[in-house]
């Protein structure tokens, strides 16, 4: 089981049950209060109970992040809609970002909307549910249908 939230459209907060991962898709960052510090830019690392690969874009200008928790695939995108960065993303099961088109294109079962949710929702024909924190059982308990999650 893990939890998503965020207070910040550029930010989203991944706990587990051993740790807690802020995303930061302004300064490009991962913080879980390491020894070493914030982690900056594309690469793999594990984190507890957590798999992240950073992935760089095109113009290399950005990182996306693909974090696993069991068996479920979270997509960190933010506004990226870079063809060949949603390619090596690959599959999501649960998707964050603002970009109708990576939704599009990696069709996840669940979207956690950031920036501009009005926009995406009214593009996709879909209404938002409104949570504080989004609780996710496990990959089985996904919705079967394109669901839309904006966090308060």
């Amino acid at each position: 089981m893990f939890e998503i939230e965020s207070k910040d459209p550029e930010e989203i907060v991944l706990t587990t049950k051993q740790t807690k991962i802020k995303f930061n898709l302004a300064d490009e960052s991962i913080d879980a209060n390491l020894n070493v510090g914030k982690i900056f830019g594309p690469g793999e690392f594990e984190i507890g109970d957590v798999a992240i690969r950073g992935i760089s874009t095109e113009n290399n200008d950005k990182t996306i992040y693909d974090a696993v928790v069991g068996n479920t695939h979270i997509g960190i995108l933010g506004n990226v809609e870079e063809s060949l960065a949603l390619d090596e993303l690959g599959i999501a099961d649960v998707l964050c970002t603002s970009s109708v088109r990576a939704v599009r294109e990696i069709e996840p079962k669940l979207v956690v909307a950031m920036g501009n949710i009005d926009g995406m929702v009214t593009d996709l024909k879909l209404a938002p549910r409104t949570e504080k924190k989004l609780k996710v059982k496990n990959k089985d308990a996904l919705p079967a249908a394109l669901e839309v999650v904006a966090l308060t």
